[in-house]
């Protein structure tokens, strides 16, 4: 039980009505979970707007409500405090009421449109090589000192994240990597943490749908460093257009990692193959298991944590020579028989899906053909389906249009807005097949000894959302079905 004034602190409060002597048993924004003795605090998210559940919450035992407009009735018994934003309060309330987790270890958030997940999953991996118990958040799990966590968002509600911190400190974790998704930063959800360093990876169009202007999601993305302390530190990709704007207001120490240019982390790649990358890091040359020029950034930004945190070069790059990847990133599965290559990535933006193309493309032998099996998710930013057909096409042999979370939308209209914009070029180098298990099967039918089939869009996801409705469906459990019958 915590005394609701303790955990007021720092949030900005327009009326209380009760009394904030008050006891608590738990946050919750979700009045499903609401037990006696809650604190339920009504947020308007995209979906609802919590103020619509106060009653609820209230009916279920709920004994103080933190809300930015007030109800007409006010019940007795109950405590209202009015404030300017809940989901800002939501943070610092949670921060408070879980004991400041975050300023208890190491946190260093990990933001940018791609290579979030490699950077975060691959920095617990070192560390714990390291020797420390450390923490993870992130899109494909959630990690506390070796034992996994259903993952649910790529950054979670703010009592969320503030429960799962304190577990990490009770376990004894040194440091904790966490994602932090442009969603999160707008809507609030990291208000209260204290981060320690914070990593900017790269930033293209996705998320329009949300943001409604590619403006408004760089400002979302900026103010995630605005917003760093002065004691933390601030690493950002040199190479990106929006790399130094980024930090250009933030009050931590700044630093870059760069294959182009001079910078604090200096890499070079010297051969780029099936095997891995060789690089020279800051005078260093190192083989990588890690495949592509998008990894060789992750590994420098890696890298630059790591130093940033006190660590001793070589024994990082020692340690970062043996890492494998994120689940769903460039995962590749080879069909011993026809030889030939099946890539699962993650990639459901045009310059993820870019990338990836581009590397394969570089890693082909000359007569290999590249098959892409890629949807778009319904529901989401539409710019980007035609812009993703498009590219599919140009790095690809053959491209195959296919579903992949469409939700509440019609598989076959995103389809269609998919092939739309199309050049003539393109036209003549896709299908379109809605269900994505027979995609994936027509492009392992398609390809031929020492091809590649690249199948994007959805990585370490197990299921694919139809009509609101989870069913069970992987990428990978699908290739490897497909090259089994290839093998009998």
């Amino acid at each position: 039980m915590v005394n609701l004034q303790d955990i007021l602190y720092q949030v900005q409060l327009r009326s209380v009505n009760g009394n904030l002597q008050t006891t608590i048993s738990g946050l919750q924004i979700d009045s499903r979970k609401v037990v006696t003795g809650n604190c339920f605090i009504a947020i308007k998210g995209v979906q609802a707007d919590g103020h619509a559940f106060i009653d609820t919450a209230i009916s279920k035992g709920a004994t103080v409500i933190v809300c930015e407009q007030l109800p007409a009735t006010l019940k007795e018994g109950v405590t209202y405090v009015q404030v300017e934003n809940a989901s800002e309060a939501a943070g610092w309330m949670s921060h408070h009421y879980y004991g400041e987790p975050s300023a208890k270890l190491k946190l260093v958030g990990i933001t940018g449109t791609n290579g979030k997940t490699t950077v975060a999953t691959v920095l617990y991996k070192l560390f714990t090589q390291l020797g420390y118990d450390c923490g993870l958040i992130s899109t494909v799990q959630n990690m506390i000192a070796g034992q996994p966590y259903a993952a649910t968002h790529t950054t979670p509600d703010a009592i969320s994240i503030n429960a799962l911190l304190k577990q990490m400190v009770d376990a004894g974790c040194r440091f904790a990597f966490m994602e932090v998704s442009s969603h999160a930063i707008h809507q609030h959800r990291i208000a209260g943490l204290q981060f320690a360093g914070g990593v900017f990876t790269n930033i293209t169009h996705d998320h329009l749908d949300y943001h409604k202007t590619f403006d408004a999601y760089i400002r979302v993305k900026k103010k995630f460093f605005d917003d760093l302390p002065a004691g933390a530190f601030a690493i950002s990709n040199l190479d990106d257009k929006r790399g130094a704007v980024m930090l250009q207001n933030t009050v931590a120490r700044t630093y870059y990692y760069s294959l182009r240019s001079m910078a604090e982390f200096k890499g070079k790649i010297l051969e780029n193959g099936l095997t891995g990358l060789l690089m020279n890091i800051n005078d260093k040359e190192v083989h990588f298991r890690l495949i592509g020029e998008f990894n060789a950034y992750n590994l420098l930004a890696i890298y630059g944590v790591a130093i940033c945190l006190g660590e001793e070069k070589e024994e990082v790059l020692q340690l970062l020579s043996e890492m494998t990847g994120a689940e769903g990133r460039f995962d590749y599965v080879v069909s011993p028989a026809e030889r030939i290559i099946g890539i699962v990535d993650y990639a459901h933006t045009p310059d993820a899906l870019e990338n990836v193309l581009k590397t394969i493309r570089q890693l082909r032998g000359a007569d290999e053909r590249i098959y892409t099996v890629v949807g778009c998710g319904g529901d989401r930013d539409k710019t980007k389906r035609p812009a993703m057909a498009q590219i599919a096409c140009d790095y690809s042999d053959k491209a195959i249009f296919t579903a992949d979370n469409p939700r509440s939308e019609d598989p076959l209209e995103i389809l269609r807005d998919m092939e739309a914009g199309l050049n003539s070029a393109a036209r003549r180098k896709y299908i379109s097949i809605a269900d994505r298990r027979e995609a994936i099967k027509t492009a392992f039918s398609l390809a031929q000894p020492g091809d590649i089939v690249l199948v994007a869009g959805k990585g370490h996801e197990k299921y694919q959302e139809i009509k609101g409705v989870r069913n069970h469906f992987d990428d990978k459990e699908e290739i490897e079905k497909v090259i089994t019958l290839l093998n009998k």
